[in-house]
């Protein structure tokens, strides 16, 4: 690759073939240069920009212009070009001089000789703490920057061993070393913070400045104060209170309470809180303009609780009204406080800080009026109304002239019943007012406020009320216990939230539970904007019944006279919503643990209607979700029962075998068909989940015998691939004649279920499944079986989605791989054979599935195992090892495709019609052409590239598709040998091998290096396939490692099949071995191996050396291997 922009115009080219770096020498130049070259001033050449496998030069010499020469290295030879002019036919003196360059500067020799790279390369593994016998060139890359070479990681990300270890690295880019943070003043165990309160020095705004001081012995200040920056302690505090405090310092002296009111009395209200119990002082500036040990006094400074009382006398010609301030519970005339600083009120050395600067503004008023005001007895009426009754919730009112109501009075007017508690939400934009009220008779008074209760008796005479001083405080006491916020609102009218926190239904529904459990009405909820929401908690009730297939859970959820349906909880849950809609179209909010309650309900079962369905399969569930009260009588006895069963599998006993099997069941066979008769009487389904060659099929047949005795006329479906469809008739056929059979399936197949009920199986494949799917489940089966039941492991999958449509009695799941790729694999096995025990696949993937296979959790992968385990019968060969023949055959048939099938008859058809026209004499002299044709039909029923190169007949093979399904399926755990007769047929295996990236080991006549691939297959754990031609590998190989044999292409010579075999079954051999003929049904394959039953001598010398056996066959016999 040319660097753009930097590619020379070539006007001289001249190409070195072959072309060896190792080679490279002075000789070699001076042999393809067109002149002796200059090998002195060698400095002149530079490479502009340098790759492995090309460079790009630049030479400038004294006296002439810049010339630039390319080099590109091919597979074996070198490309040179230059910018000059020469005609020469060799290399011309510029090229030469850059390839002495080449062959004595190694940064540049190092893009060329790929040895050297590699050598170079390898030489940085240790430094980044790689296995010295790693490919460096999947971890560095060489560059030519700045004129120099470079070698740096492929990875981006990767780190240098060494650098971890150096402290220098450490520090630059992880710790750098921790600076000492600067202090403002060194405090001394002696010294002390103190808070100063002062006038600004250039205006009356109240000024606090946080400083720090030497103390004596006696703890009295001495020297001079030392200002500090709050800023400093700000960064280093982490309590919130602390945080707010030194925030609060800041805001004072930086803006010198020039706000709002609001904001200057919060921070405020936090110094006065002082959590770290500062010494505070007062400046008097006239003592001294700075702040020093003499004009400082002490002072507390307090946030108190205080009332403002204004009473009333009458006298001659005035009304008169006078205020006393109580703090703390304790009375003050006014004449001894001094309002200072704004909001605060001095009491010899107290300061008190007065939130609320109304009451700051009422004092001022009486000061300034000789802390007494005088009104006209004809303009008192008037002052009350616009003066007085307006104080009257900011200050505590008497009048003189008022007396105390008396019993009677009270009960005349309705005062003697207890006050009625209120609480008014009221919206005001963004926040939601809370005002909490007393009802005392026909009077509503805000507990927050001071207004008395006045009332008048039937004779017009007034009275006063008195307010009940301890209900209030218990309703203001529940109120400061519901939000911290309503400690710095008790001097407001009303307590108010922000609207988003006022609703969240953490805060709200536990306030209104207990607001309506102290018995206190609520007022105005329903009249915040854009709010649906029902103000009442969630009750719920739940009651487990039993039926016979099912437990059926029945929820009742109620927000106060409101219910909620379950398929609205459903649809809540499902949306993970925590707002239920409810009948009035008001939303209830559902708490969080009965959300995770609910969605364990409804993963347990099914919603019908107003009830949860749970299986009875997943009684385990029901266990885990349910609590005890919930279940009524009987339940909880119907699950012991359950439990009992299926964990200690009482009941399960002896089943006779059928008469009618053709064969007898070893004894690990009679305990699965024991199991599946068990679970049947259960009524569930199950997963026969033996390893392959376990005779799965031969449990289900004598299954099915079982199921004809006991449901005498039931009609049960297996659905399988398209490849065991011959394999079922055969086994059927040899194992249950008596079973009444027909096969669903293929083009010319009858499109009807009319006459399913005439059989006892009907066996159909998972594609004639998906396209007759509306046709099949219309039927009502006693069992469907899936064979292969992997090939519905996804429950996205349309195989699934119709599988789990079929309707019958009962289900069976079989699989030899349960698991192939992941935990995952289980859920639409099972979820097809045993519905409702594995909940639904968000369920099982996220309880299972996730926690198992990305997080290794075994707890979580004991628990699954714990579930499925009565409903999953695995046995592997290591396990019933003793009961098993040491070599177990299998035929695997692997039916053509249209195109394979059609190339097949017309070969087929043109043999037969030869032998057909010629007589039996003729046909002795005829040999080599049969067998020529005869192994053309094997070559196709291999693959039909195996006939034509050229692909004319295109590339079609059933066998591939069937041996690469087996291989993934196997290959993991096993070690395998793939025998062939056709070294083409392995090298179309080989192919596939390589596209799938599968390590295998190859053997043919071709290969040399014949003891490396045996060696690599015993001894790679990653590299378990090995591909044998039978000519060089039929005999002499001991390969014990392989448990799996298979025979692509059968020779008809059951020795010779045998002696392939053997290369596995040999001494030394620990495991059972399980050797698999690959058969195209319906061909001169398939009756081959018909005939070595009844016609051993003819298959054992059909195909042999020579043609002098075909002189043994009549014309008859020949026709017989064709159709």
């Amino acid at each position: 690759m040319q660097p753009s922009g930097q590619v020379p115009q070539p006007m001289h080219r001249y190409t070195i073939a072959p072309f060896d770096i190792t080679a490279l020498s002075n000789t070699l130049i001076f042999v393809h240069s067109a002149e002796e070259p200059e090998t002195r001033g060698l400095d002149s050449i530079s490479a502009q920009y340098l790759e492995p496998g090309y460079g790009l030069f630049t030479e400038n010499r004294p006296g002439a212009g810049p010339v630039q020469v390319s080099l590109e290295l091919r597979e074996t030879a070198l490309e040179l070009a230059c910018t000059c002019n020469s005609a020469k036919k060799k290399l011309c003196s510029h090229e030469a001089r850059v390839l002495f360059c080449l062959m004595n500067r190694k940064e540049v020799r190092l893009f060329f000789d790929k040895q050297l790279r590699r050598e170079a390369l390898a030489a940085r593994l240790p430094e980044y703490g790689l296995d010295p016998g790693s490919d460096p060139d999947d971890f560095f890359l060489v560059r030519y920057e700045d004129r120099q070479l470079q070698i740096s990681p492929l990875l981006p990300g990767m780190i240098a061993a060494a650098d971890i270890g150096r402290e220098q690295y450490l520090q630059e880019h992880f710790f750098p070393p921790v600076q000492p943070a600067a202090a403002p003043y060194l405090e001394l165990p002696e010294n002390r913070r103190i808070l100063v309160l002062c006038r600004h020095r250039y205006s009356d705004q109240l000024n606090i400045e946080l400083m720090e001081a030497a103390t004596g012995k006696d703890g009295r200040l001495k020297g001079a104060p030392l200002s500090l920056d709050p800023q400093d302690y700000l960064w280093r505090s982490q309590q919130p209170e602390h945080l707010k405090y030194y925030a609060a310092l800041l805001k004072i002296r930086n803006e010198h309470l020039a706000g709002s009111e609001e904001n200057d009395i919060r921070a405020l209200q936090a110094l006065a809180g002082n959590p770290f119990a500062f010494d505070c002082y007062y400046h008097d500036a006239a003592i001294s303009a700075n702040i020093t040990l003499a004009s400082l006094q002490p002072v507390q400074v307090t946030s108190p609780v205080y009332r403002l009382e204004l009473s009333t006398q009458q006298s001659k010609y005035f009304r008169e009204l006078t205020a006393y301030l109580w703090i703390n519970g304790q009375p003050y005339n006014l004449q001894v406080t001094e309002t200072v600083f704004r909001y605060f009120l001095k009491v010899k050395d107290q300061l008190y800080l007065v939130a609320n600067p109304s009451l700051l503004r009422i004092i001022g008023y009486f000061r300034r009026h000789n802390y007494r005001l005088l009104i006209p007895h004809s303009a008192f009426d008037r002052f009350r109304e616009q003066v007085l009754n307006r104080l009257e919730h900011k200050v505590h009112l008497t009048y003189s002239h008022v007396r105390p109501a008396t019993p009677a009075q009270l009960r005349e007017q309705g005062f003697d019943h207890k006050p009625e508690r209120i609480i008014y939400l009221s919206e005001q934009e963004n926040h939601i007012g809370i005002l909490p009220v007393m009802r005392y008779g026909e009077t509503e008074i805000p507990v927050l406020s001071r207004k008395q209760v006045y009332a008048t008796d039937k004779k017009g005479d007034a009275f006063a009320v008195e307010r009940d001083e301890k209900e209030e405080l218990d309703l203001l006491g529940l109120l400061m216990r519901q939000h911290p916020d309503f400690a710095e609102q008790l001097d407001l009218e009303q307590f108010y939230l922000h609207k988003k926190k006022f609703l969240d239904e953490d805060w709200f529904l536990q306030a209104f539970a207990a607001w309506q459990e102290q018995g206190i009405t609520i007022l105005g909820f329903n009249g915040i904007r854009k709010n649906r929401l029902n103000q009442h908690t969630v009750r719920v009730s739940v009651q487990v019944s039993s039926g016979i297939n099912w437990f059926n859970a029945v929820p009742e959820v109620t927000f106060g006279k409101q219910k909620a349906s379950l398929k609205q909880l459903y649809k809540s849950v499902k949306n993970r919503s925590k707002y239920v809609q409810l009948d009035d179209g008001t939303l209830g909010i559902l708490p969080g643990a009965w959300l995770e309650k609910f969605t364990r309900y409804f993963e347990s079962g099914e919603l019908h209607g107003e009830t949860i369905r749970i299986p009875r399969i997943n009684y385990a569930a029901l266990l885990e979700a349910y609590e005890d009260q919930m279940m009524l009588p009987g339940v909880q006895q119907d699950i012991l029962a359950l439990q009992e069963n299926l964990t200690t599998t009482k009941g399960l006993t002896g089943i006779p075998v059928s008469p009618q099997l053709q064969t007898n069941l070893r004894s690990y066979q009679q305990e699965g068909l024991n199991w599946l008769a068990f679970l049947d009487g259960l009524g569930f389904g199950a997963c026969l989940a033996d390893d392959m060659g376990l005779g799965k099929t031969i449990q289900i047949i004598a299954f099915l015998l079982y199921q004809g005795e006991k449901h005498p006329g039931s009609t049960h479906l297996i659905v399988m691939p398209t490849s065991l469809v011959f394999n079922w008739q055969e086994e059927l056929q040899r194992f249950a004649p008596v079973l009444r059979v027909h096969t669903y399936y293929g083009p010319e197949r009858l499109r009807s279920v009319a006459g399913f009920g005439g059989y006892d199986v009907i066996l159909t494949t998972y594609g004639t499944l998906l396209s007759d799917i509306s046709l099949l489940k219309t039927f009502t089966f006693g069992y469907t079986i899936l064979d292969e039941s992997q090939a519905i492991k996804n429950p996205d999958s349309e195989r699934y989605k119709a599988a789990v449509q079929l309707r019958s009695r009962n289900r069976i799941s079989l699989t030899g791989t349960p698991v192939e790729n992941n935990t995952f694999d289980l859920y639409g096995q099972l979820s097809f054979a045993c519905p409702g025990l594995l909940g639904n696949k968000h369920y099982f993937r996220n309880l299972y599935a996730l926690p198992i296979d990305k997080f290794g959790n075994h707890k979580r992968a004991r628990a699954l195992q714990r579930k499925v385990a009565p409903f999953v019968l695995r046995r592997t060969k290591a396990q019933v090892a003793a009961e098993l023949p040491e070599k177990t055959e299998i035929v695997l048939y692997c039916p053509m495709g249209e195109e394979q099938r059609r190339i097949y008859e017309l070969q087929e058809q043109e043999i037969r019609e030869f032998i057909e026209t010629r007589r039996d004499e003729e046909l002795s002299s005829n040999s080599m052409h049969i067998l020529k044709g005869l192994t053309r039909l094997r070559q196709i029923c291999n693959a039909t590239t195996l006939i034509n190169k050229e692909k004319t007949y295109g590339d079609h093979s059933s066998k591939i598709h069937v041996l690469m399904k087996e291989l993934e399926k196997h290959a993991g755990t096993h070690k395998i040998l793939v025998f062939s007769q056709f070294v083409s047929m392995l090298d179309l295996v080989r192919e596939q091998l390589d596209q799938r990236q599968m390590a295998y080991a190859y053997l043919s006549g071709q290969t040399h290096d014949r003891a490396q691939q045996v060696r690599q297959f015993k001894e790679e754990q990653d590299r378990n396939i090995f591909l044998i031609s039978l000519k060089a590998g039929g005999t002499g190989l001991n390969l014990a490692e392989a448990d799996y044999v298979y025979l692509v292409d059968p020779w008809w010579n059951p020795a010779v099949e045998h002696q392939a075999i053997d290369r596995s079954y040999r001494i030394g051999q620990q495991n059972q071995v399980i050797a698999v003929r690959l058969i195209c049904p319906d061909t001169v394959e398939d009756k081959i191996l018909k005939l070595q039953a009844t016609k051993k001598d003819l298959a054992d010398n059909l195909i042999a050396t020579g043609s002098s056996i075909l002189k043994g066959l009549g014309k008859q016999e020949l026709l017989e291997l064709l159709r």
